[in-house]
């Protein structure tokens, strides 16, 4: 069974489905409102465990109803939650999520998820030691991530940075990471670079293996000296994109030892059902469901 360790955020995701975005100022009528757990960090978590990997969680939630809600939410995902730490007289994240034509408007309120330290990631070091993969984004504090990367450095497991949300990251960080796995905005802000339409060469630029992520033109892939390669994206029925990036990003993790092409491919497939669905974490897929859809669109 492949182990996954997931550093991130832990967030309630506020969820209003809409006719369409309302304008600045307007106030729309929508269709219907819930509530469902997410965050970058949990939903990779979830995703994962989905797909049959043995998953642990490192971050943190709040002392509120949210909180509660969210970790227990992850135990019956049969995540490992060791390294969630529950705190005290702080609320957990949110993120007040507009859906409408198959899209999707953010805002999110970091709480816990601002209070992720360096030393929790250390005392987590025993768990990132036995795993295969690491997963990491950038919806904790940077002092976290960058203890994130030295860690599994030290400890020899390779480590898959989604820089999301994205902000320009030290070159440093980069060069020790096995996968970045960034959209092509995200990418051009990782690198500092000037916006530019050749994709391929912002990727051929990067000081690290990248698996660029293009909605449904699926995904373009670059390891060590490679030209970039591309998966094309499997045609669905779009309902909710979120989550899809994070289900992308777990199954990468897990399908791995496949080697990165058949991993490509799986990622493309789970994150096309994930986008099928309505709900982040509701709608990842498990394994069977994605070897059924690549038997289908074969």
């Amino acid at each position: 069974m492949t182990r996954i360790v997931v550093v991130g955020s832990i967030n309630m995701d506020l969820v209003t489905l809409a006719p369409r975005f309302p304008e600045p100022g307007e106030t729309l009528t929508g269709d219907r409102f819930l509530t469902v757990p997410g965050g970058k960090g949990a939903n990779q978590a979830v995703a994962a465990a989905r797909l049959g990997a043995r998953v642990s969680m490192v971050g943190a939630v709040g002392d509120d109803a949210f909180g509660r809600q969210l970790y227990d939410g992850l135990v019956a995902e049969g995540v490992d939650v060791t390294h969630v730490a529950r705190l005290e007289g702080i609320g957990s994240g949110t993120a007040s999520i507009t859906v409408a034509g198959g899209e999707n408007n953010i805002v999110v309120v970091p709480a816990a998820n601002g209070r992720v330290t360096p030393a929790q990631v250390e005392a987590a070091r025993a768990v990132i030691r036995g795993a295969d993969a690491l997963l990491v984004q950038l919806e904790i504090p940077l002092d976290a991530v960058e203890a994130t990367l030295r860690v599994a450095r030290e400890e020899g497991v390779p480590v898959i940075l989604n820089p999301a949300p994205a902000q320009r990251l030290p070159v440093e960080w980069l060069a020790h990471v096995r996968f970045l796995t960034p959209n092509q905005h995200e990418l051009t802000t990782v690198l500092g670079a000037e916006s530019t339409s050749d994709f391929r060469e912002l990727m051929r630029r990067a000081p690290c293996p990248v698996v660029l992520t293009r909605g449904e033109d699926g995904a373009w892939f670059r390891d060590g000296d490679d030209e970039p390669r591309h998966q094309s994206g499997f045609k669905v029925e779009a309902v909710d994109s979120t989550g899809a990036g994070d289900t992308f990003n777990a199954a990468l993790a897990v399908y791995l030892h496949d080697g990165l092409d058949v991993a490509v491919r799986k990622a493309c497939a789970a994150a096309a059902i994930a986008v099928s669905r309505l709900g982040a974490q509701a709608g990842m897929p498990r394994a069977d469901e994605v070897n059924a859809f690549l038997e289908a669109h074969s």
